[in-house]
């Protein structure tokens, strides 16, 4: 076992850009910042997805040596055996609930909710029903809440929609995954699309996508709360929904494989840009 295959067996570059999204919302909040807290936030959430993400691989050793995007992780490739997998994901999974805990009760809870959800529901489910996506859903979007929350404890309106933000955006997100790896999670029994790779499939994902843009944009007519929205970060939140949106209307249109991965590239972009949007309009 290497310091790579802890890199791998943590996901660290997917754990980084979910980890932005609790940053980005601690700016938002607003308010005194603690840099204690910040510090707390960004390490805790770290581990926590970091652990979810090795307890994920650990419960699909030998579905992941099914199929090529994964055949090569630590587990299936017997670089790291199943108990070091298990040491490693428990104590980043303690460690960072812990780190979440010292910011305040809410946030350590969503922490550990969090980890519960991801590894108990969603990882059991994606081999039963594409109703795994939904429910994946939920923790893939604690993040951005996270943040306002380590600034404000408390569950309020503002918070919610940031939470309906990134709740939105995951289902045209792992659908244009699910639809580019189609082949291989079927390999291991994987029910991520709601359907066939056909028109309906391509239809949902694009409604999802335009849900996105009134979501986006609601602090801008007052009803959010504290959490606020100039007139021009607005309208830059929804040239870059429509932007997002070209690529599932382009997807619905040729149900082209190359399209599918052009919306999933997209998704990866547009929902830092709207959030760094956030930010900025916070600060500035």
């Amino acid at each position: 076992m290497s310091i790579s295959d802890v890199i791998q067996l943590s996901k660290v570059r997917l754990t980084s850009s979910v980890v932005f999204s609790a940053i980005a919302g601690y700016f938002i909040a607003g308010g005194s910042y603690d840099s204690l807290h910040l510090f707390y936030l960004i390490v805790g959430g770290f581990l926590v997805v970091a652990s979810s993400n090795g307890f994920n691989q650990l419960i699909e050793i030998d579905l992941d040596s099914m199929m090529k995007r994964t055949e090569n992780r630590p587990l299936p490739a017997k670089r790291m055996n199943p108990k070091e997998a298990l040491l490693i994901s428990l104590l980043m999974g303690l460690i960072g609930v812990s780190l979440l805990f010292l910011i305040n009760f809410r946030s350590g809870f969503l922490g550990a909710f969090s980890v519960f959800l991801y590894v108990l529901a969603y990882t059991p489910l994606k081999r039963i029903s594409s109703i795994s996506v939904f429910v994946g859903a939920f923790p893939g979007a604690f993040p951005f809440m996270l943040g306002w929350v380590a600034v404000t404890n408390s569950y309020d309106i503002e918070a919610l929609i940031l939470f309906s933000i990134q709740f939105i955006w995951q289902f045209p997100h792992f659908w244009a995954i699910a639809w580019v790896s189609s082949e291989d999670y079927q390999r291991a029994g994987f029910k991520m699309l709601p359907g066939p790779k056909d028109r309906s499939t391509a239809f949902k994902a694009l409604i999802y996508t335009i849900f996105l843009i009134p979501i986006s944009i609601l602090p801008v007519f007052g009803i959010a709360g504290k959490l606020q929205l100039s007139l021009v970060a607005a309208l830059l939140a929804v040239v870059a929904g429509l932007w997002f949106l070209t690529k599932a209307v382009k997807l619905f249109k040729t149900l082209d494989d190359a399209d599918a991965r052009r919306l999933m590239i997209s998704s990866f972009i547009y929902l830092p840009i709207l959030q760094l949007i956030y930010v900025l309009d916070k600060l500035l």
